[in-house]
């Protein structure tokens, strides 16, 4: 080759190693330092690789088998994810070193190690190879930092999602259904008095949002306990919302309307973070997944545990099905992605297969 022609050839190699680092770089900060959720595709890539695996390591398992092993998917996948940054780097400054001063694979692979890792070994004494040298070892200290303060806030928020499930269980039973809900609100005197309960699930939800998007890997995370999880009781949160403002014949709350607007908005949100199909603007004629006779059931139950419901039962129904419309689609689809344990009216009906 001309001299020319290899001197086109390495502004060629460098650009594409600078292109690979840059690439990585702002993949890190979306992933790791930016207050929003961004869809990074790296992170995409990642965790449908290995979510590739993993579905079908459990495809035949028993719900206590799948929950066990998918329980391992995202911490590995976070295992993994600042290995790939790291060899990412490797492999742009591998490089920028040969555009520098061509050299065999081998040497450029130590030399581009020594300085990610800051281990020193390998060093060239030339201004231009100094100067890579460095600021390869500056990223991986950055990489590593930022992985240092990511982790620790995913746990933190995972502990507050958690808080709230579990004190969700001790009012709604386990698995969560509306009429234990109901009946037990109502044994205790607490029908009209759920104010401040929808009040803090509209803060929950809004935390949900910000945190599955942001830190999005949470959305996988699954319950300490394989019974619980954040999007059955969510589903439960607000279907027992919908069932009092619709059916129960108690005064009415406004705050339980705008919990249940809380939830929807928030699951809505993060179904387009991972670009699930949902319907986004459904209508009161819609159907839902919920049958009347299903719905009529929780009714006779409730009545016999003496809730008071209201006479028109064919109105309480539409109402109910107008409420449930709203997040009915998203919430199963949600379901289905997390392979969520069962819970009537929720992961009973969602489509694994998704």
């Amino acid at each position: 080759m001309n001299s020319i022609g290899m001197i086109v050839l390495r502004t060629a190699v460098f650009l594409l190693g600078i292109f690979i680092i840059g690439g990585t770089l702002i993949a890190a900060i979306k992933t790791f330092i930016l207050p929003r959720g961004v869809n990074v595709w790296l992170t995409r890539v990642l965790f449908r690789s290995i979510g590739f695996f993993f579905r079908l390591r459990v495809r035949r398992a028993t719900y206590e088998d799948r929950d066990r092993i998918m329980a391992f998917f995202p911490p590995l996948a976070l295992f993994l994810m600042p290995m790939i940054l790291l060899v990412l780097i490797l492999v742009g400054y591998m490089c920028m070193f040969w555009a520098l001063e061509p050299r065999p694979f081998p040497e450029l692979f130590f030399l581009s190690g020594s300085s990610l890792l800051t281990l020193g070994y390998a060093s060239v004494n030339t201004t231009g190879s100094k100067i890579l040298e460095f600021s390869e070892a500056m990223i991986g200290l950055v990489l590593i930092a930022m992985l240092i303060a990511y982790l620790p806030t995913m746990y933190s928020a995972f502990a507050r999602r958690e808080t709230a499930v579990v004190l969700w269980e001790s009012r709604a039973g386990s698995p969560p259904t509306v009429a234990e809900m109901v009946a037990r609100s109502h044994r205790t005197g607490e029908l009209e008095r759920l104010r401040d309960v929808w009040l803090t699930w509209q803060t929950w939800f809004a935390e949900l949002e910000e945190s599955h998007t942001s830190l999005s890997p949470l959305v996988f995370f699954r319950s300490l306990q394989p019974q619980r999880s954040w999007i059955t009781a969510a589903g439960n949160v607000m279907d027992s919302a919908a069932f009092i403002l619709s059916t129960v014949d108690v005064r009415f709350e406004p705050q339980a309307a705008f919990c249940i607007r809380a939830g929807f908005l928030a699951l809505r949100q993060i179904a387009d973070f991972f670009n699930l199909p949902h319907e986004a603007n459904p209508t009161a004629d819609m159907p839902i997944s919920i049958s009347r006779y299903e719905f009529d059931q929780v009714c006779e139950e409730l009545i016999a545990a003496g809730v008071p419901l209201i006479a028109d039962r064919d109105q309480a129904w539409r109402d109910f099905s107008g409420w449930r419309i709203n997040y009915d689609d998203v919430l199963l689809t949600l379901a289905a992605l997390t392979r969520a344990p069962y819970a009537p009216w929720i992961s009973d009906r969602s489509a694994l297969t998704r």
